[in-house]
Parts: C-alpha cells; structure tokens; sequence
C-alpha cells in the first residue's frame, strides 16, 4: 500500500503511537464495567449460542480506531511521484552525394574508391539515430537513389545496390549539388547539409558548380566536399581481351573548385587518400554535425490526502450509524 508513498509531514505519523494505547484504555474500560454473575452450574446455556450483535458488539470501537489512525495518515500528507523526460531533438537533414563515374573504381583504396566510400558512408549512417537522410549519386548526370528518410535499413540497402555505370560516365557536380538541394530546400530541419563525395573535376551537366554552391548558401545549406584519391597516380583495371590489366592513370581532382564550394556555404573541404583517411573525414563531419538533444527531467507529485481522509470520515460514517441502530446501547 505504502509502495512508492511519501510523506510532506511524516514525523506526524508518531501520532499513530495513540491507537494501541486508546485500545488498552478501551479494553480495561470494557472489563470495568462488565457484571460477574455466579451460576451454579453453565449447562443450562451450553445450547445458546452468540447473536450477530453479540458477535460485533466491539465493532465500533475497531471501526473509530481505523477511522483516527487512517485520518492521522491523511494529516501526514501522503504523496506518489511520477517522473519522467521530455526529449526534444533538433534534426539534421543530411543528403549524401555520392560520385559513381568510371574513375571511381582506380584502386588506390581497397578494394576501390567506390566501394570504400560506399562503407564509409554505411557506417556514418549507422552511426545516426533521429537525422533524416537522403542520397543522391551522379557522374555525367544525377539522380536520386533515396530520398530523405530515416528508414535506415531501406536506405543502406539501396546503397549496397549503388554500382559504376549506372548512369552515363562524367563528373556533372553542379547538377549533383542541384539535385542535393532540391530534397533538402522544403526541409523545417534546424540544419541542413549536404556532404559531396567525389575523384574528378567537373565536365558534364547544365548547371555550373558554384552557382549550385550559391543557391545553397540561399537555403542555408551547408556544403562538406571530400576529393578522393591518392596523390600523383593510382592504378585503374582496364578490361583487355587477355583480361584485367592494370595501368597508371594521373588523379586529377578540382581541389580549388571544392574549397571555394565548401567555402560558400560554410562546410568544410577535406581531402582523402587513403581508406583510413576517408574514415576519419567521415567522422569528423559526423563529430560537427551532431543532433542537438535536449532532456529536460520532471517530478510530479500527486497528493493522496483526500483519498485517506475520505476513507477516515467513512469509517466514523458507518461507526455512527452502527451505534446509532443495530449496536444501540439502552440506558
């Protein structure tokens, strides 16, 4: 009964230390006043047996003893507690541009640039719990694998699906960073970002790069460009009619192009050469962009006075009525 329930007033219950002495006081009364009468013989009422009334008649008294100590309770002011969090998150809607030209598949990371960055990146969403996330992937042009969701599982999924030649080859950046906004503009998230994953310097698509970058900075949308690729050359498969061969092919990464992107919209350019490299960059970025959570703790005290003192008025209630009726005492 007492689970959980606290006291406003609890050195009033050393009051309930007057019950056992109110009963003592009422049993030595109860005997004062009885008649002894001597009787030869108790085989003449060994057939009669007790009344109801008879059987209750020191019911009242244990109804007034239940009725104080219950109304001592009541003084005491017991409480109950219910308490809890309310949570509030300010979201992070996240698009991933994620570059699948030809030249992403050079392995100069392991086992290529695309499929290292496509880990990559499965670990950075796995890393995020409330963000909205979205992915884009371009080469000569763009299109949208998934669009904002924070149905994790369906969109790591959809990016183990990602692979190079899906689309026609070139590096179309500007219509990548488009596309990007285009899901992102609409958002009510607090923050809004758009992280740039590419090897190449920019030669297909309508829209120019920094345009994109400005009409993102319009939207408040941050842009976080990664150049991947070792420095100098990397090797590249080639498929001959004797099999793969492998060549040395230059890397060539428009590294001013992504600065002056990220620098626009106020993100970060970070250059990877290697897989360790491109996870730390990830990290980072996921460091910078974290939810922001506030838990405030609340208390809430629920005052069970009435209840107890209802119960006390009750039990007089009845006592009273008892006394007055079926227990009356005759003069």
């Amino acid at each position: 009964m007492f689970n959980e329930v606290t006291f406003a007033y609890p050195f009033v219950l050393y009051l309930l230390a007057i019950i056992p002495l109110l009963g003592f006081w009422y049993w030595k009364k109860h005997k004062s006043s009885s008649t002894d009468i001597t009787y030869s013989s108790l085989k003449f009422f060994e057939g009669v047996k007790p009344t109801l009334r008879e059987r209750i008649v020191h019911l009242p008294a244990i109804l007034r003893s239940l009725a104080l100590a219950v109304i001592i309770i009541a003084l005491a002011r017991p409480q109950t507690f219910s308490s809890g969090e309310n949570v509030y998150t300010e979201g992070i809607d996240i698009v991933m541009l994620l570059d699948i030209s030809g030249s992403m598949l050079a392995e100069d990371f392991q086992p290529n640039r695309l499929d290292a960055a496509k880990n990559v990146i499965d670990e950075f969403i796995g890393g995020r719990t409330t963000d909205k996330i979205g992915l884009v992937v371009f080469a000569g042009e763009s299109f949208t694998q998934c669009p904002l969701t924070i149905d994790y599982s369906v969109l790591r999924n959809l990016l183990s699906d990602i692979q190079s030649g899906m689309l026609e080859d070139g590096t179309a950046i500007g219509t990548a960073i488009a596309n990007g906004i285009n899901r992102l503009k609409d958002s009510e998230a607090k923050s809004k970002i758009i992280i740039l994953l590419t090897d190449g310097v920019n030669n297909r698509g309508e829209i120019d790069p920094v345009t994109a970058a400005q009409i993102a900075e319009k939207f408040e949308i941050r842009v976080y460009t990664v150049g991947v690729g070792t420095i100098g050359e990397a090797p590249y498969p080639f498929n001959t009619p004797f099999g793969v061969r492998y060549q040395m092919v230059p890397v060539e990464i428009d590294e001013d192009l992504l600065n002056q992107i990220a620098g626009i919209t106020g993100g970060k350019y970070f250059r990877a050469t290697s897989n360790k490299k491109l996870e730390e960059i990830y990290s980072e970025i996921d460091k910078m962009e974290k939810t922001r959570v506030e838990i405030t703790s609340y208390r809430t005290a629920k005052e069970l006075f009435y209840s107890w003192a209802g119960l006390g008025f009750l039990f007089l209630f009845i006592e009273m009525i008892l006394s007055r009726t079926f227990l009356r005492r005759l003069p």
